[in-house]
């Protein structure tokens, strides 16, 4: 019970933590509606399985050097991201659910959701760091309490996303083509910030 609690407060913290998932399961509900951000916050499940296990196998045998690498990159793709998305705010317009708009952007969006989830260095140092060492600990005890703490912690990380992207989603129908790109601004601020933080923290290591 300790260590599925411990599962749910981690996940709890890491799916309202903002960061670049939380920005693309904002923008993915803006842009192609509640199926996309749902399947924006779904993403850990299907990008976290390497993670888990290349974490503890290969990023413990690279050098401060190399993760403080794979930092910066992930951080100017957010970078990217961020950019693309500030410049699509001057003139988008609503994209109708279920459209074919809708339905590209959603795609698009689900992609750039993957692909920065496995350029963060933060998953992967949170299950190099924390979770992997809980997961050995709790696995020690019995295959049940491994399965609490990843039950929990993805339950909450996931869950707390999906159910803010209901939110955005049962608001974004009564939305202004004004208010609309000022949220999708706002989720691209959300985005710089991200990126600032990566670069900031890996581009020091890296520089040292």
């Amino acid at each position: 019970m300790r260590v599925t609690a411990l599962g749910v407060a981690l996940g709890l913290s890491a799916g309202i933590t903002p960061g670049p998932l939380l920005a693309l399961v904002l923008s993915g509900t803006l842009r192609g509606g509640l199926a996309t951000g749902l399947r924006v916050a779904a993403v850990p499940l299907l990008t976290d399985l390497p993670v888990v296990l290349l974490s503890v196998t290969a990023l413990s045998a690279l050098p401060d050097r190399a993760v403080a690498a794979g930092g910066v990159a992930g951080g100017l793709f957010l970078l990217w991201l961020a950019v693309s998305t500030l410049g699509e705010a001057r003139t988008a317009e609503m994209p109708r659910a279920g459209s074919a708009e809708a339905r590209t952007q959603g795609r698009r969006t689900l992609r750039q959701a993957a692909l920065a989830n496995l350029l963060s260095p933060h998953p992967w140092l949170f299950w190099l760091t924390t979770g992997a060492p809980l997961l050995v600990d709790a696995w020690r005890d019995g295959p049940g309490g491994a399965g609490g703490f990843v039950a929990g912690f993805y339950a909450l990380l996931v869950g707390s996303k999906a159910l803010l992207a209901v939110v955005v989603a049962r608001t974004r129908h009564r939305m202004t083509a004004r208010a609309y790109r000022l949220l999708l601004a706002g989720t691209a601020v959300l985005l710089l910030a991200a990126s600032a933080m990566l670069l900031t923290e890996f581009g020091r290591e890296l520089a040292a």
